[in-house]
């Protein structure tokens, strides 16, 4: 039960005593901990925005948002832990941290976590929060077991994507029939949960099987009737939530948390504290979350659905009250007429079928929205159908708890058609809103399945407005905080992205790395003749800079590429000697690759990583297994995204200028984390050698520049 008295809740420093208590018992019981000012300052901030928020239902509820950027070495989670638990339980709430990578989580779970638990003097329980769809769906898997596949069909609404013909196998490797694959593993995960030696998780497998045989008895909202369902006391899900139900600290994703917002899978953001670490992710995880698409090729589906609906209509008694057959007719008809006209449209504008085709101002054709107005008519009749049916079979299951497995099983034929008739709402409706800022609405075909697949997309384009709107609405008290939340020395850009900005609650404070780094490191900026925008000029140059550098490594290094095309040049120019040190990413696991590169330094031999964005964040390699981190060019962000272009766009007509409003700052982030890899901690000596002379060039490179540490910068003149 959180606080709820307003007076108390408002101003309430011995909360924030309790709290800096808690961050300093924490420091010192931590071996060979080196004081850190800015941790304190950052454990301050924290307990003092938090201590004034009031939590639950209030009349006039205040709220505080502490927006902290910790330098690397900070120790931010020691720093947030130590604090917003400590507070949590003074106040008898909890406190969910949502991180945006599986490894903080991991860092969480297994040492951050407990070595607060040990010291902390008041007890308390954490757990991990997973998405419905990591945990087995028991019921599925029964009806599955010993069925030799017969009840496939019962649990998948389409099987649409046809595979491209599949190669032979290598040699030694057998080939196996993909029916008798998944009847095995179904076998397989039926002994486990058994026999108690597996939880019904699917990250506790000890391999992880392929995408589609689990999707087919895995836990899904919309194949689960809860608590009516007949294995509800047994159900691998609802334990872990139980779990959750009993813990006070919940380590999540910011993906779980966007997607969770009024479901109650976690608690309710305006009655706990909330951390959103690698806070910076949060704007490109709200796009994601609130994007829409629709299959315009893959339309077996509504074949099949009537004859579910029917079937289980049947099965239970119920009438329904649409021609179902009749409609899932029409919106088929229509569907394949919005397909004929979009392929006609990227015929006429692209030479290949891999392409992606974007609205300008997110306009669409009269001629194309004509089958999108029938769409959106037919699907919404079908998904008010759908509802109906499935609420009954839910409401029989309560009120007749004899008729819970049969309601189960039927609820569970419904399931995977609700995405796709969502999907196709939800994608339609986008397309036919005439918003302001406009959506992005795109095109998109491929032909990596081996057949020619068309996809109807949309997306806002502010991420901002839909994080206000959807998180900040609700959140009381939070900190977001990451490594990299400022850019070019500012955190405006931040604020705007994450929809904070001008917000009463909101404080910043900007914490600086304990290292030393006009001393410990250098910035080093290798010119080229060619211009970067000269990409094959610049690429061949930068290459042969690069090639020379890479002989100099007395240890390990990493080169981090902006685009894999660029990346396979480099590869390709390798020579013999280099090639036995380089590990190229994708080649190998990233963990499999990370062990080999330590396991060569550390017996004395070079070793080079070669990677790509992914690999400029979140990479820890302390000392010499990273000496010298080598940046290819700029990471600017590819110009083909079509949200990116239409926001460029939305702007420039709006008398702004996206390049110095969006770009600069976004690419002065990844900047920012990719020289980050360096220098690791107060002992390290490295070096970053950027081949991009824009940096100092340019106003807009020395504009990212002062949001980078304070290294000792220099020029290499070209050759």
């Amino acid at each position: 039960m959180a606080v709820n008295d307003p007076e108390r809740a408002r101003s309430d420093p011995e909360l924030a005593c309790v709290a800096l208590a808690a961050f300093d018992q924490v420091v010192a019981a931590t071996p060979g901990f080196r004081a850190r000012g800015g941790q304190r300052d950052m454990a301050q901030r924290i307990a003092t925005a938090l201590q004034d928020v009031t939590l639950g239902e209030q009349a006039e509820p205040q709220s505080a948002v502490a927006v902290i950027q910790a330098g690397t070495g900070v120790g931010k989670s020691a720093a947030y832990l130590s604090t917003t638990v400590a507070m949590a339980l003074a106040r008898k709430t909890r406190v969910v941290v949502s991180t945006a990578t599986v490894a903080l989580q991991e860092q969480l779970m297994t040492k951050d976590l407990p070595a607060l638990a040990a010291v902390l003097g008041t007890p308390f329980v954490f757990a991990l929060a997973k998405g419905r769809g990591r945990y087995v769906c028991k019921l599925k898997l029964e009806r599955l077991v010993g069925s030799d596949g017969e009840a496939l069909d019962m649990f998948e609404g389409d099987e649409d994507v046809v595979a491209a013909p599949q190669a032979k196998p290598a040699k030694g490797v057998v080939w196996q029939d993909p029916l008798e694959r998944r009847m095995q593993l179904y076998d397989t995960l039926a002994s486990g949960l058994a026999t108690g030696k597996w939880d019904g998780d699917r990250d506790s497998l000890p391999e992880q099987p392929e995408p589609s045989d689990w999707g087919t008895v895995a836990a899904e909202r919309h194949t689960c009737t809860a608590r009516h369902c007949p294995r509800f006391g047994a159900c691998s899900y609802y334990q872990a939530r139980m779990q959750l139900a009993q813990a006070q600290v919940i380590v999540a994703n910011h993906d779980l948390v966007l997607a969770s917002l009024g479901m109650k899978a976690l608690p309710e953001l305006d009655n706990c504290l909330v951390v959103f670490d690698e806070g910076h992710h949060l704007p490109a995880v709200a796009l994601d979350q609130f994007s829409s698409a629709m299959d315009l090729s893959g339309l077996r589906w509504l074949d099949k659905l009537p004859r579910i609906l029917m079937e289980v209509a049947d099965k239970m008694g119920f009438v329904l009250v649409q021609d179902v057959t009749t409609l899932a007719q029409q919106l088929k008809t229509a569907l394949l007429e919005a397909s004929r006209l979009a392929m006609e449209l990227l015929r006429g504008v692209a030479s290949t079928y891999d392409t992606v085709y974007r609205f300008k101002d997110g306009v669409v054709p009269d001629a194309m929205l004509e089958p999108f107005k029938l769409i959106q008519g037919h699907a919404g009749a079908l998904s008010d159908a759908l509802e109906a049916l499935g609420a009954e079979l839910k409401l029989r299951a309560k009120e007749d708890p004899s008729q819970a497995l049969l309601c189960s099983t039927q609820y569970a034929k419904l399931g995977p058609l609700a995405p796709k008739i969502n999907s196709v709402v939800a994608t339609s409706a986008m397309w036919l809103a005439t918003d302001e800022p406009p959506m992005a609405k795109w095109l998109k075909s491929d032909t990596s399945s081996g057949l020619v697949s068309l996809s109807a997309h949309a997306c806002p384009i502010v991420p901002g407005d839909l994080l206000r709107r959807h998180l900040w609405q609700q959140v009381r008290g939070a900190v977001v905080t990451s490594a990299s939340l400022t850019t070019c020395g500012s955190f405006d850009y931040f604020l705007s992205e994450t929809g904070l900005a001008d917000l009463p609650q909101v404080s910043t404070l900007a914490v600086d790395s304990p290292f030393d780094y006009q001393q410990q490191g250098q910035l080093i900026v290798a010119e080229t003749n060619a211009d970067p925008k000269q990409v094959d000029q610049y690429t061949a140059e930068m290459v042969a800079a690069l090639l020379a550098d890479l002989r100099e490594v007395p240890h390990g290094a990493l080169v981090l590429f902006t685009s894999r095309v660029q990346m396979q040049a480099a590869v390709s120019a390798l020579d013999a000697a280099l090639l036995e040190v380089v590990l190229v990413q994708g080649q190998l696991a990233r963990s499999r690759l990370l062990g080999i590169h330590q396991a060569r330094v550390e017996s004395g031999h070079v070793s080079v990583i070669f990677g790509l964005q992914s690999f400029g964040e979140g990479l820890d390699l302390p000392g010499t297994l990273c000496e010298t981190v080598f940046i290819t060019k700029l990471p600017f962000s590819p110009p083909s995204d079509p949200v990116e272009e239409a926001r460029a766009e939305w702007l420039k007509h709006s008398g702004r200028d996206p390049f110095s409003e969006l770009v600069v700052p976004a690419t002065g982030i990844k900047l920012l984390q990719w020289t980050g890899r360096a220098i690791r901690s107060e002992t390290d000596q490295a070096r970053v050698i950027c081949y991009d002379k824009r940096l100092l060039n340019m106003a807009y490179g020395r504009r990212m520049l002062q949001g980078l540490p304070p290294y000792a910068v220099s020029r290499r003149p070209r050759v």
